[in-house]
């Protein structure tokens, strides 16, 4: 991301002029106090708020040039651990885990497999027919995490994953988000508890007051900010290195679908003839 800046419809600035550049396959956390700008940043990776100013990609993509049909298919490549769960009471284990390829239209013999090893992965294969309201709260993250992980995302956002949980039970939790990084998933922790930080050595994005404070790597030396064109190739054309106010507001149009006719309107080049009528030039 380069100089993003959100400002809400009542003034509000919560981040500004943030900078910074994460790896494929890294693990690092999003620190800071609350009213710092955690949350708001992994809302801007979600596309679930516009950017005021700057550019995010995000695998190559320009959120802030991104069509509104174009966000669902970035969204199954990143998957969202929240703090309170969110999980269904009246769903078991299985079916809130199942449902977030029910609604990506997977078919229904490609779930259960899929389902059943995500939960071996965190732990949970024998609580599977389970309801959320019989589990502990670090069993109901470890579903919620499952459900983030079924559709294999390439980038894990957790936001205070640990926040309702006792001391033991978040160091479990970041046991399995580290165990998920080194099968290759990108994973952004959003927390403000120093006890993670310090039990894990990992890069350290500390904000306060919407400002990247810090970036600190994980053997302690800071990390500088990237420039406009560091490392930018994309998938589709985008303003590259262009200053935010003056990036177009409108949307990109949709790519069109494999075997679909593209029609190309051309506005008219013709220009109005000046030549005088044919009676007028055979009289002068």
């Amino acid at each position: 991301m380069y100089r993003v800046s959100k400002r809400f419809p009542n003034g509000v600035e919560a981040l500004t002029d943030i900078s910074c550049k994460i790896e494929s396959g890294d693990f690092c956390f999003l620190s800071g106090p609350s009213g710092a700008g955690k949350t708001t940043l992994i809302r801007l990776l979600m596309c679930m708020e516009p950017i005021s100013e700057g550019q995010i990609l995000v695998k190559g993509r320009n959120l802030r040039m991104l069509h509104r049909d174009s966000i669902p298919y970035l969204r199954r490549n990143i998957g969202v651990v929240f703090q309170n769960f969110r999980l269904l009471p009246n769903r078991t284990v299985f079916d809130n885990v199942a449902i977030a390829l029910e609604i990506l239209g997977i078919p229904h013999q490609e779930i259960a497999p899929r389902v059943e090893q995500t939960l071996d992965m965190v732990g949970l294969s024998a609580y599977h027919r389970t309801f959320p309201s019989m589990l502990s709260g670090g069993e109901q993250q470890r579903v919620a995490i499952a459900r983030a992980l079924v559709n294999e995302p390439a980038i894990l956002l957790a936001d205070e994953p640990t926040g309702n949980l006792d001391p033991e039970l978040s160091i479990e939790i970041l046991g399995l988000l580290q165990e998920i990084n080194r099968q290759g998933t990108t994973v952004i922790v959003a927390t403000h508890d120093r006890m993670l930080m310090e039990r894990l050595p990992a890069r350290i994005l500390y904000l306060k007051n919407g400002y990247l404070i810090s970036d600190i790597g994980p053997d302690g030396n800071p990390i500088s900010a990237p420039s406009p064109t560091e490392g930018m190739e994309f998938d589709e054309p985008i303003a590259d290195a262009i200053p935010a106010k003056e990036v177009a507001p409108t949307e990109a149009a949709p790519e069109p679908e494999s075997g679909a006719r593209t029609v190309t309107r051309r506005r008219s080049s013709r220009r109005r003839s000046t030549r005088k009528p044919r009676s007028e030039e055979e009289g002068s």
